[in-house]
């Protein structure tokens, strides 16, 4: 039986997360561009600009998880953003994500972060119920807008 092992990732880690994130974007209906995907996270890790984990079991990456860090004014505190959480099909079912979840809260407590907040499709009732199970509360006092700007 193997372990699943889940560890903050490095820039050494990008050829072995990528294939992960283009996967994670099919998911949500883009074209697979593994190229794009490297940079994009290469990017992230050359900026300082998220805190990514990886999953492992043995030797193969199966899911990740990228938080990025932001901050609430009214709390006078740094907050979080778990963008992405992604699981190999093959790799679900096993706690992958709920490890994921976990090392991403354990992270946000070792800053004093006031919050972690995550979104997820409508549709996604799989994952709704792993959010709930790990003690995330859906938000019932905010709603949230997004304003797209037009590509140039």
């Amino acid at each position: 039986m193997n372990i699943i092992t889940i560890r903050q990732a490095v820039a050494s880690d990008i050829d072995a997360l990528a294939p992960l994130f283009d996967s994670y974007r099919q998911f949500y209906g883009r074209e697979s561009d593994i190229r794009a995907a490297r940079e994009f996270l290469l990017a992230r890790f050359n900026h300082g600009e998220s805190a990514v984990f990886i999953a492992h079991d043995a030797n193969a990456a199966i899911g990740f998880a990228q938080l990025y860090p932001s901050f609430s004014s009214v709390s006078l505190a740094r907050t979080f953003v778990l963008n992405d959480l992604f699981v190999r099909e093959s790799s679900r079912r096993k706690g992958v994500a709920s490890l994921l979840l976990a090392a991403a809260v354990e992270f946000g407590k070792s800053l004093a972060a006031a919050r972690l907040s995550l979104s997820t499709a409508v549709s996604n009732e799989t994952a709704q119920a792993l959010y709930q199970s790990a003690g995330w509360r859906r938000d019932e006092q905010f709603f949230v807008y997004h304003y797209a700007i037009p590509a140039q």
